[in-house]
């Protein structure tokens, strides 16, 4: 059962060795997620570019382009290798899938995000991880039909009255795109920006 291999272990030691978790501070934010390929995060990082630009909406250059399994978690540093262990495991058991990017839509009045098909396989690997993340270490999720996967081009900091014009931009604009689901990756939070700690390769 491998894991991912020395860049995602020299990562995530990086990443242990610059957070602390001094008395009383709350524990370190995660979130697990899936990220697409290559050449679509950088075509997605490019939409969000033309936010920053267009909408002086930036906030979601905080983070690369990804679809959120598990959203944003406090979890114990100490415990952190329980909580890869866990994934590692859920991982090994799952199969490649595709992935249908459609469009754009939004969650009005500040969210503008790349669309998702749907997808039962992706709904089906989000809630099987809540289960298994609740089962094997009591961290709590939502799951079911509560599950709205995206890709998220501009939230928070896009002020209301420019979301209307946001939208008629990106709404004109078409865009398709077919990746296969490989993996689902940790990321953890530090210095107000998102990093890659490791990914989990299925299968």
């Amino acid at each position: 059962m491998g894991g991912v291999g020395c860049d995602g272990f020299l990562m995530s030691n990086l990443y242990l060795s610059n957070v602390k978790s001094p008395v009383n501070m709350p524990d370190p934010l995660f979130l697990i997620a899936i990220l697409p390929d290559l050449e679509i995060q950088q075509e997605v990082t490019a939409f969000k570019q033309e936010c920053a630009q267009l909408f002086q909406a930036s906030h979601s250059l905080n983070a690369p382009p990804h679809i959120t399994l598990i959203p944003p978690f406090r979890w114990p540093l100490e415990q952190l290798e329980s909580l890869k262990d866990v994934l590692l495991d859920f991982s090994y058991d799952q199969l490649f899938f595709n992935i249908s990017l459609d469009g754009f839509n939004s969650f009005p009045p500040r969210v503008v995000f790349v669309g998702v098909k749907e997808n039962e396989d992706l709904t089906e690997l989000q809630s099987g991880l809540v289960g298994h993340l609740f089962q094997k270490l009591n961290l709590k999720s939502k799951r079911g039909h509560g599950y709205h996967p995206h890709m998220t081009i501009a939230h928070r900091d896009l002020q209301e009255s420019v979301f209307p014009m946001a939208w008629e931009h990106f709404s004109a604009k078409n865009y398709k795109r077919l990746f296969r689901a490989e993996g689902v990756s940790l990321m953890g939070h530090r210095g107000g920006k998102w990093e890659i700690l490791e990914q989990f390769a299925f299968g």
